[in-house]
């Protein structure tokens, strides 16, 4: 069943990413705590998931040992396939999410991993980003079901 496997958040740009057990989430406004946190939020400012299989490939084919949360997402997940979903609704714990896009690398990724290759390795692999739709907690070991297929 998938499951969340990791949080991360950065009160500032440019910041690290802080590993976490648990991250409360506001409809429209993102992650409290977090740098993309705001009043009327962009929904694709809102929430970033990533996939820990396409990190763990990543780290065995270039012999790397590159943290999870060292990718730049809020939410690591296990046992499901993010790029499928996008236009779908999924439930993590008790949040409500759309997933509206493809998370793209970018090349500030790039200067914080020192790896030349995340653009190419990463380009349908960076995740998704949602729109958060309900307010709640997101835990560590959370179940991720997809409520509209």
């Amino acid at each position: 069943m998938a499951e969340v496997f990791k949080l991360g958040i950065a009160a500032n740009n440019n910041q690290p990413i802080k590993e976490v057990n648990s991250i409360e989430v506001l409809a429209n406004k993102g992650i409290v705590g977090d740098r993309h946190f705001h009043d009327f939020n962009d929904p694709y400012n809102q929430l970033s998931l990533i996939e820990s299989e396409n990190i763990d490939e990543y780290n065995i084919r270039f012999g790397l040992n590159i943290p999870y949360i060292d990718f730049r997402r809020n939410v690591v997940t296990k046992d499901i396939q993010l790029n499928d979903l996008i236009g779908k609704k999924l439930k993590i714990g008790n949040v409500e999410l759309e997933v509206i896009d493809l998370c793209r690398p970018c090349r500030h990724l790039t200067e914080m991993l020192e790896q030349k290759n995340i653009l190419k390795e990463f380009m349908r692999k960076g995740g998704v980003r949602c729109q958060i739709l309900s307010s709640s907690k997101i835990n560590v070991g959370d179940k991720i079901e997809i409520i509209n297929i």
